[in-house]
């Protein structure tokens, strides 16, 4: 039976459902499908099919596994690098003979961008900064291959390539050092030079054959496993000096004096870091240069310290050469005076009524800073660069430090001039010229080759003010803080120093010296006096070494 509507009314149809909404509804599913088949056309035409996502997303646990892997190989944990790897006994065995065949030191390995193949490796690509030791630094690009693994683990497929691109079953790398510093070197006698001889000489030797810095030299070569021919290089280090290779590059040094130096360092500085340079008198060449540590920075000759009461023999020429003070005068030497700030003698020892040769030869600070209105506030930096050629720029044959004494800012900085402190600044080297140039009067530019240019211009020291610079160190040695070298013989002098560094740290003890045609400077880092610590290795090197180089 079929259910019949009945009539509303003469004449009208009966009753049904209502069209108008329903046609709006067809109307809105059949639009909705119309654009969903446009996009998916579109989508077609991009060839990325209508529900493609794009480029998959690199597992990240991939990305963590090679992170993993990349931070142990620079770290040197080779066994950890390779059981992340799906080789671990062939990948331990090349990352090692990789790094210690080539010299590398401390690699720096930078994670960079990770994809996804079509296989499902991920690969996380890498740049590696190789430092290859005394050379400079391999840089190169190269990439981590990772596949996961049916326990759902992702490990590094293992290849040589990932640890170079160039690296294969075919070829190699080998590294090439260009010796600058044998038997090419010599001293002033033609004696050979080495920095396995003289250790202290290794950072100076390739400077000195490649005629003032060029540095040392050599490459990464990719050569034939079987061969071993080269078939290119990946990496150049230095630059060619010039020099033919079969001449040999005289130096002004003395290898006995350079051999005495190194170990009067060895047996006296206990074992801080410290510096001594030794030279001629007579014509400013450098006979040694010693550094402790032996390898990195050279101290001796390009250190910035302040050079603390062994400047006192700049500051008492400027005295004795305007006659601002003489030997005999009493200067009093209070244990303290304050200019801005107190300032103490060491240990805060006094002499009161002292005269001022005993100023000098007890190194009295407080003395010397009450003579500060004896000279203007650019005199001393005047003096210094007029008489002694610090702050010029001097031709050593070797890159240098050649000091600063700027005009102080204030009477503070003034008082603490005067007495080495401040911002005056020196080394080893600068404080050997200044001592040699106080006996002799005349300043000769330190060399190291003997064949360096000297741009400087200095004018002779007077000879009254020799005599008197000459008498105060020698009375420093007799009867006063430098009686380490009392009972060396002949006619020795010299000055101590005592250099603060700061609040916490321990001073810097400095001694400088004379004895006939050689003058040596020495500083002590954390040495806390000059003639307790810099002293005894000036003695060693003067009581090992007797006489004089011609």
């Amino acid at each position: 039976m079929t259910d019949v509507a009945p009539l509303t009314g003469p004449g009208r149809r009966p009753a049904g459902p209502r069209r108008g909404p329903a046609r709006k509804a067809t109307r809105v599913v059949l639009v909705a499908g119309l654009t969903l088949a446009l996009a998916a056309g579109i989508g077609y035409a991009a060839e990325l099919g209508p529900f493609d996502p794009g480029p998959a997303k690199p597992d990240a646990e991939a990305t963590r596994q090679a992170r993993a892997f990349l931070a142990d190989w620079e770290a040197g944990r080779m066994s950890r690098a390779a059981a992340l790897t799906l080789r671990p006994e062939q990948a331990e065995r090349v990352l090692n003979s990789f790094t210690a065949g080539l010299d590398i030191s401390e690699p720096d390995l930078t994670p960079g961008a990770a994809k996804t193949g079509e296989d499902g490796t991920v690969t996380v690509s890498f740049t590696a900064k190789m430092p290859v030791t005394g050379l400079g630094t391999w840089t190169y690009a190269s990439a981590l291959p990772l596949r996961k693994q049916d326990d759902g683990a992702w490990k590094v497929e293992w290849a040589l390539s990932l640890v170079h691109p160039k690296l294969s079953g075919t070829e190699k790398f080998r590294l090439e050092r260009e010796d600058t510093a044998g038997p090419g070197i010599t001293d002033r006698d033609g004696n050979a030079l080495s920095s396995r001889k003289h250790p202290s000489l290794g950072p100076l030797l390739p400077q000195i054959a490649g005629g003032g810095g060029s540095g040392p030299r050599g490459a990464v070569r990719l050569v034939d496993r079987a061969t071993g021919k080269v078939k290119g290089t990946e990496a150049s280090f230095g630059k060619k000096s010039g020099r033919p290779a079969d001449r040999p590059v005289a130096t002004t040094l003395d290898a006995t004096w350079q051999s005495a130096a190194e170990k009067a360092l060895a047996a006296e500085a206990d074992g801080k870091d410290a510096a001594l340079v030794a030279l001629r008198i007579d014509d400013g060449e450098i006979l040694a240069v010693a550094n402790s540590p032996s390898s990195g920075f050279n101290r001796a000759v390009s250190g910035t310290y302040a050079p603390g009461s062994t400047w006192k023999i700049v500051t008492t020429s400027a005295l004795l050469l305007k006659d601002a003070v003489a030997p005999d005068d009493v200067v009093d030497c209070p244990k303290y005076l304050t200019v801005g700030k107190r300032f103490q003698n060491v240990e805060t020892s006094e002499h009161r009524g002292a005269t001022f040769r005993k100023d000098f030869t007890t190194s009295c600070n407080t003395a010397f800073i009450s003579l500060r209105d004896k000279v203007g506030d650019q005199e001393l930096g005047d003096v210094a660069g007029k008489y002694f050629g610090v702050g010029q720029k001097w031709g050593v044959g070797i890159p240098s430090y050649d000091g600063s004494v700027p005009t102080p800012r204030d009477q503070t900085e003034k008082a603490a001039s005067m007495i080495g402190q401040g911002r005056v600044q020196a080394n080893p080297l600068i404080m050997a010229s200044v001592t040699a140039t106080a006996v002799s009067g005349t300043f000769h530019q330190p060399s190291l080759t003997g064949d360096s240019e000297d741009t400087t211009t200095t004018s002779p020291l007077p000879r009254e003010v020799v005599t008197q610079l000459r008498e105060l160190m020698r009375t420093t040695v007799t009867d006063g803080t430098a009686s380490v070298l009392a009972d060396l013989p002949g006619d020795v002098g010299a000055k101590t120093g005592t250099a603060e560094v700061s609040d916490d740290v321990p001073n810097n003890g400095w001694f400088v010296a004379y004895r006939g045609n050689v003058a040596v400077a020495c500083v002590v880092e954390k040495g806390v006096t000059g003639g307790a610590s810099a002293g005894p290795v000036v003695r060693s090197l003067l009581d090992a070494v007797p006489d004089d180089p011609s």
